[in-house]
């Protein structure tokens, strides 16, 4: 997946931008639905560099939860486009965990 930096976003962390000509979450569930091939898609993540997780994410490297945060950032951009996960059950055991880390006060 190609990562760039996001001049628009405001309030979000990421989003995930697709190529002009590429087919919407929605229009994809549609044609998934109707039993039509889907064509491939490889959306670009854009990042909210000045975004507290993103900034988080920075200071992190790629050291402890880097991975795992970096997964949810972009399933999170996945699900706010509309798209659907490859595996929801297991992101929500990931957001589980965090969150468990977080009510304990140790995340990352």
């Amino acid at each position: 997946t190609e990562v760039r930096i996001s001049t628009r976003l405001k309030d979000s962390p990421a989003c995930l931008v697709r190529a002009e000509n590429d087919l919407g979450a929605g229009m994809r569930k549609i044609l998934a639905a109707a039993g039509q091939k889907v064509p491939d898609s490889k959306p670009a993540l854009e990042l909210n560099t000045d975004h507290p997780l993103v900034k988080y994410l920075e200071k992190l490297g790629e050291a402890g939860r880097f991975q795992e945060l970096a997964l949810l950032l972009y399933e999170q951009a996945e699900l706010s486009e509309g798209g659907e996960l490859g595996d929801p059950a297991e992101f929500v055991q990931r957001l589980n965990r965090l969150l468990v880390e977080l009510a304990a006060g140790r995340a990352a």
